[in-house]
C-alpha cells in the first residue's frame, strides 16, 4: 500500500492517533508498551499489520482484537413509555450489583452483552420514552464496550485533539481557523514558507502537509531552539524534513541590518563548557579547520595521551591508569562529539541566513503568543511583493493595532481582520440542534498581501497623513500646496 494512502497498514514505530467516540490521543505503535486511554489499558502489539481506521475491542490481558461488526437486532417492537416523569433516580432501579457485573467481565462476557443483561435487569427501562433508552444504552456501552479506533493523523485530527486536550498548548488556535491560514496563506508545493509558531509545531506540521514535501520552510524561533512536539505527531517521511531550516528570532535584526555573522552566535550552556574543555583537546587551526571543511570531521582520531605521563605515575595501580585512560578519551570523545554538533548547527544557520537574505519568499505565516506588530515589521522584510501573509491572534486588539501600522508603513494591501465562526450540529432524527458544547472564541487573524514598499513614498506621505488628521476646514488649504 501506498505511503499514507487509503488502506495503509499500522506497522512499529508509527505515530497513530486512538479515538473513541469524539476523544483522540497521539501515541507511538511500540510493542509491550502499555497504553491507558479512556480509563481503559491495552497493548498495541495486536494492532501491527490492520489497516488504519480499524476499530479494535479491547479484551482481557489488554489485548486489541478487531472488532467484529453486529448488526444491531431492532427488528422487535421496543417497548417504551411515553414520558420520563414518573420516573425517579433513587438508585434502585439496576437489580445487578457491582460485584455481579465484576463477576460477568471476569467470566470473559463481552461488553454488548454486559450492556444487554443491564437493560434486562433494569426496572425502568421500558418505562424510559425512546429517545432515552438510546440515551441509556449508549452511556452503558460506553462504559462497558471497550472500543478503540486507531487512525492515521493528519492536520484535522491533530487539531482537533490538540484544541480539545490541550488548547493552551496552541494558543487556542481552533481547527477551522487553522484551516483558514493555511487557504489565506496559499500554501501549497513549491513554496519557499516562512513560518513563526509557538503552537508546539502543529501549525508547522500543518504547512508540511499542505506542501508535501516540496518547498522550502524557514521556521522563526523564540529562545533556544524549535518547538516541533505535535510536528512529530504527524509521521511524516525523513525527506520532508529535508528542506525545514530554523533561524532564531534573536538575530533577525542582525540579518536585516547586515551584521549578521555565525561567528557572533550566543554560546549555548552546553557551548560553554565546550569553549572550556576545547584547552586540552582540539587545537585553534584544527577548529577553525573544521569550520571551513565541509568534510565529516569524525574521521580524525582524537589525540592519544602519551605513554611517559603514565609512567611517572608508579604509585597507581595499572587498572587505575588504564581506567584514566579510558575516561580521558571518552572525554575527548564527547568533546569532539559536541563540536561535530556545535558545526552541524553553524552550518544550518548559514544556510538558513542565507535562504532569508534572498528575501524572496512566498508567505509567512504566524501564530504566536507574542505581540504580532513588531514581528509582522521585521519579517515582512523577507517576503517577496504580492505574497500573502497571515497572522494569528487569540485576542483581537494587539492585531487591531498590528492593522494601523501596517496601514501607516504601507507595502501591504488588502488588510483584512476575521474571525471564523464556527457551530456545529447535532443531527439524529427529530432532534438536531446546534451542539451544547459550542466553542466560544477561535481566535482572529488578519491577513493581507505585501506589495512594493516604494522607499521615497512613505517620506513624501506627510501631506497625505496630516490631510487625514486635519479638519475640512484646513483640508482644502492644504491640497493648494504644490507637494
Amino acid at each position: 500500500a501506498m505511503e499514507g494512502g487509503p488502506s495503509a497498514r499500522i506497522r512499529e514505530g508509527d505515530c497513530a492517533v486512538l479515538k473513541r467516540d469524539e476523544v483522540f490521543k497521539a501515541v507511538s505503535v511500540l510493542r509491550r508498551r502499555k497504553i491507558i486511554f479512556e480509563k481503559q489499558w491495552f497493548y498495541l502489539d495486536n494492532a501491527i499489520g490492520h489497516i488504519y481506521g480499524t476499530t479494535f475491542e479491547v479484551t482481557s490481558g489488554g489485548n486489541l482484537q478487531p472488532k467484529q461488526e453486529v448488526e444491531e437486532t431492532t427488528t422487535e417492537t421496543k417497548e417504551a413509555g411515553t414520558d420520563n416523569r414518573n420516573i425517579v433516580d433513587d438508585g434502585k432501579s439496576q437489580k445487578l450489583t457491582h460485584d455481579d457485573i465484576k463477576a460477568l467481565k471476569d467470566k470473559g462476557i463481552k461488553g454488548q452483552e454486559i450492556v444487554q443483561q443491564l437493560i434486562e435487569n433494569s426496572t425502568t427501562f421500558r418505562d424510559k420514552t425512546e429517545f432515552a433508552q438510546d440515551k441509556y444504552i449508549k452511556k452503558k456501552k460506553k462504559k462497558y464496550e471497550a472500543v478503540i479506533t486507531i487512525v492515521k493523523p493528519s492536520t484535522r485530527i491533530l487539531s482537533t485533539m490538540y484544541y480539545a486536550r490541550e488548547p493552551g498548548k496552541i494558543n487556542h488556535l481552533r481547527y477551522d481557523t487553522l484551516a483558514q491560514m493555511l487557504t489565506l496563506g496559499n500554501i501549497h508545493a513549491g513554496n519557499k514558507m516562512i513560518v513563526m509558531e509557538t503552537c508546539a509545531g502543529l501549525v508547522l506540521g500543518a504547512v508540511m502537509e499542505r506542501m508535501g514535501g516540496y518547498g522550502s520552510i524557514i521556521q522563526m524561533y523564540p529562545g533556544g531552539g524549535p518547538v516541533r512536539a505535535a510536528t512529530s505527531c504527524f509521521g511524516f517521511p525523513k525527506p520532508f524534513f529535508d528542506n525545514l531550516h530554523e533561524f532564531p528570532l534573536s538575530k533577525v535584526q542582525s540579518l536585516l541590518s547586515g551584521t549578521f555573522s555565525i561567528e557572533t552566535l550566543p554560546a549555548d550552556p552546553e557551548e560553554n563548557a565546550l569553549v572550556e574543555e576545547e584547552s586540552n583537546g582540539l587545537s585553534e587551526e584544527k577548529q577553525s579547520s573544521l569550520q571551513e571543511t565541509e568534510e565529516e570531521p569524525a574521521t580524525e582520531a582524537p589525540m592519544e595521551i602519551s605513554p611517559t605521563e603514565e609512567q611517572d605515575t608508579v604509585d597507581i595501580s595499572a587498572e587505575d591508569a588504564e581506567f584514566k585512560e579510558n575516561k580521558e578519551k571518552e572525554n575527548k570523545e564527547n568533546v569532539r562529539e559536541k563540536q561535530i554538533k556545535q558545526w552541524e548547527r553553524r552550518k544550518k544557520l548559514k544556510e538558513a541566513a542565507a535562504l532569508l537574505r534572498e528575501k524572496n519568499a512566498d508567505g509567512l505565516i504566524v501564530a504566536s503568543k507574542f505581540h504580532p506588530t513588531p514581528l509582522l515589521l521585521s519579517l515582512l522584510e523577507f517576503v517577496a511583493p504580492s505574497r500573502p501573509f497571515v497572522v494569528y491572534c487569540q485576542y483581537k486588539e494587539p492585531l487591531l493595532e498590528c492593522y494601523t501600522k501596517l496601514r501607516e508603513r504601507g507595502g501591504v494591501i488588502n488588510l483584512k481582520l476575521s474571525e471564523t465562526w464556527l457551530r456545529n450540529y447535532q443531527v439524529l432524527p427529530d432532534r438536531s440542534h446546534p451542539k451544547l458544547t459550542m466553542s466560544g472564541g477561535g481566535g482572529y487573524l488578519l491577513s493581507g498581501i505585501t506589495v512594493v514598499l516604494e522607499k521615497g513614498k512613505s517620506d513624501s506621505s506627510n501631506s497625505e497623513a496630516l490631510e487625514m488628521e486635519e479638519p475640512s476646514s484646513k483640508r482644502c488649504k492644504l491640497q493648494d500646496l504644490p507637494c
